[in-house]
């Protein structure tokens, strides 16, 4: 596991007092605007935040020592992490980097079905990808019915497949 996560990319400057603008890779720019610390360079940059909110879909930050539209452009592109021991995270709530690359099994009969290659978030429930050997692509819901178990550590989740979901016609 990732100790320093993606959390948000810079794609422009605010305004001329050296504010950036950033699209949020969280469940919702607020979560972003909690931070006191983020990180640069993958975690090698700590970079204090002395102000953060939510402007028309994205989140709007102040760096410290950044006062000038000119310095804030150096910024632009750059990704922002996050420490993962800075949230602690509800039973059963997992980091997305966590879920990718974990292997797929049948709950009841081992079936290995493939890798998780992406999580949509589209809407009432994530959406799993697996990119099976072959190259196809499985898709399933994260709800009850189908995930039995998520193993970070063991690297697998396991599924009962709802009827017909895998099926290849």
């Amino acid at each position: 596991m990732k100790q320093f996560l993606e959390i948000a990319k810079i794609v422009a400057a605010h305004g001329i007092r050296g504010e950036v603008k950033c699209q949020y890779y969280c469940d919702a720019p607020e979560i972003l605007c909690e931070f006191e610390t983020l990180y640069l360079n993958k975690g090698k940059t700590p970079v204090t935040i002395t102000r953060a909110y939510v402007h028309k879909n994205v989140v709007i930050i102040k760096l410290d020592g950044v006062d000038t539209i000119e310095e804030a452009q150096k910024y632009i592109g750059k990704m922002l992490y996050m420490d993962r021991n800075d949230v602690e995270l509800p039973e059963d709530v997992y980091f997305i980097q966590d879920i990718i690359g974990l292997t797929v099994k049948n709950a009841e009969t081992g079936e290995v079905y493939g890798k998780i290659s992406d999580v949509y978030q589209n809407g009432a429930t994530d959406v799993y990808s697996i990119k099976k050997e072959n190259g196809k692509e499985l898709m399933f819901p994260y709800i009850d019915d189908v995930v039995k178990k998520i193993d970070i550590e063991a690297g697998e989740i396991l599924i009962i497949p709802l009827e017909g979901l895998f099926d290849e016609d």
